[in-house]
């Protein structure tokens, strides 16, 4: 008799908890955010895996993907609530009538890396300068097309007196085929944190610049995007999404272990403990979210030269920080 009583009140003490945490769930607002895999996504993994957007009453579904037009276009079409994604396509979405507005930056900052083979002897822009002018051989980059990995090229080209036609760009639409790419010998690579720093660590590649050298301090990699309706019919569910991020980044910046220690638990990144430590603690600055939005107008200028989108779309079009700008402050 003891024992069948013990049994009814365990087995009711489950079923209670059971309800208490479905009913808790319930309350939870579920959205769902499109990604790629950079180092600057990090408060988006960081925050499902500590509780942050939990405690802003979200239930967070993250869903990847290997191409950054893939991602735009779920956004577009309405299966995504947010996407963080290269600032550049959401301007070709403008291009297409499509309003997808930028929020944020996804966090963290100099996080496009270009990188070398080693056996080149190359250590900056200016060395592949110098390369050029020596009638080397003409170099191979592997780039994303229109996309901020091909617009820091052109940038950097430039800044040394060089153009795109003193180096032979190869065009990818996947991220992770692009590091295969230089890992079979393509010679130059315009990628991302943590993977070109794994490579610089391993001692294979070297570095030539960064996003933070090439445009600006805050200039981002990725942004944090959602459609014109959402901002106007949920702007509490775009401020509690960033207020979790904001909650995040507070954990990598105060204690990158621990951030570290929760990223293990979705692996996300895939590479050495030690790589990621070096990647985090290699940004030019802490994580923050509001961008340097007139770095980005100049690369909107030189998207608009290359004839990838309308010259009349300008970054004050797309960007919507106001809110995350009065959330740091």
């Amino acid at each position: 008799m003891v024992i069948r009583s013990t049994i009814t009140a365990l087995a009711t003490a489950i079923a209670l908890s059971t309800a208490l945490s479905a009913n808790a769930e319930s309350n939870l607002t579920p959205v769902t955010v499109g990604h790629l895999v950079a180092l600057d996504m990090a408060p988006l993994f960081v925050g499902v895996e500590s509780g942050c957007f939990e405690q802003q009453g979200l239930a967070v579904d993250t869903r990847f993907f290997a191409n950054p037009g893939d991602n735009n276009a779920a956004l577009a079409g309405g299966s995504l609530d947010f996407n963080i994604n290269p600032f550049t396509l959401p301007f070709f979405a403008a291009s297409s009538g499509v309003p997808i507005r930028v929020v944020a930056a996804a966090g963290g900052w100099g996080v496009m890396e270009v990188i070398a083979q080693s056996g080149l002897d190359l250590n900056s822009m200016e060395d592949l300068k110098k390369h050029v002018d020596s009638g080397g051989k003409k170099l191979k980059i592997a780039v994303l097309q229109g996309d901020t990995l091909e617009l820091i090229m052109i940038t950097e080209l430039q800044r040394v007196g060089l153009s795109a036609d003193d180096v032979e760009f190869i065009y990818f639409d996947d991220l992770l085929a692009m590091v295969q790419a230089f890992r079979s010998g393509v010679d130059i690579l315009s990628h991302i944190k943590p993977y070109t720093s794994e490579m610089i660590e391993k001692g294979t590649a070297t570095r030539l610049t960064d996003n933070a050298t090439a445009w600006a301090e805050r200039a981002p990699n990725t942004v944090v995007s959602v459609l014109q309706s959402t901002l106007d019919e949920k702007p509490e569910v775009v401020e509690a999404l960033l207020k979790g991020m904001i909650c995040a980044a507070d954990i990598i910046n105060t204690d990158v272990d621990k951030a570290m220690s929760l990223l293990q638990g979705g692996n996300y990144y895939r590479v050495p403990d030690a790589v990621l430590k070096t990647a985090f603690n290699s940004a030019p600055s802490p994580i923050s979210f509001s961008p340097d939005v007139e770095s980005i107008q100049y690369v909107v200028d030189e998207m608009s030269k290359l004839g990838y989108i309308d010259g009349k779309i300008a970054a004050t079009d797309i960007f919507r920080t106001g809110m995350i700008e009065s959330l740091e402050q």
